[in-house]
């Protein structure tokens, strides 16, 4: 995967949780696009409109959540809240940014509410499972791979777990975590 993202700050002052939270929506959204591209070329039919919108929007809320995740352990509860909360809205204005190429005429702030909604609604459904030092646990891994399966065509549904779980995740969630590491940690090279 040749996504180039900033995980390291080069002047030496402290970061805010919500700058830290625009690199890390910034890399979501990349590699949301990533992972339609891939999918696209193993022939899952994620054509542009609500499909698209749709699979970035459930792509990005697993990142978000995994990265909340991460941030819980590594950041102070109410720098945690800062971080997840300015991802949350970063994530939801750059949908509403580029809703006309997602979506076409859509009403102003209606990308960014269905995007937050989304978030919301999840963040309750995700809490159920875990993600420890390793990762999401299978039952996190799995609840996503199902919401993505819910937004594509007939054909596409019966693969789409196999490769959200055994793929998508996976690639995702190496470069989050080299990210995290470097933005929560800039002392260590």
């Amino acid at each position: 995967m040749a996504i180039k993202i900033r995980s390291r700050f080069h002047s030496g002052r402290q970061r805010s949780p919500a700058e830290l939270a625009g690199v890390v929506a910034l890399l979501a959204w990349k590699l949301a696009i990533e992972a339609i591209k891939r999918m696209r070329s193993a022939k899952y039919d994620i054509d542009i409109g609500r499909p698209y919108f749709d699979f970035m929007c459930e792509f990005t809320v697993f990142l978000a959540q995994s990265a909340d995740r991460i941030a819980y352990r590594e950041l102070a509860a109410e720098d945690r809240v800062e971080f997840t909360t300015a991802l949350a809205k970063k994530l939801a204005e750059m949908f509403e940014e580029n809703r006309h190429m997602l979506l076409g005429e859509e009403q102003p702030g209606e990308s960014s509410r269905h995007f937050l909604d989304l978030f919301n609604r999840r963040s309750v459904e995700y809490a159920e499972f875990g993600y420890g030092e390793d990762g999401p646990d299978f039952g996190f891994k799995r609840y996503f791979a199902a919401c993505l399966r819910e937004g594509l065509p007939e054909k596409d549904k019966l693969w789409v777990v196999d490769q959200a779980m055994d793929i998508e995740v996976p690639e995702a969630l190496k470069l989050l975590d080299k990210t995290l590491a470097g933005l929560f940690h800039p002392e260590e090279k």
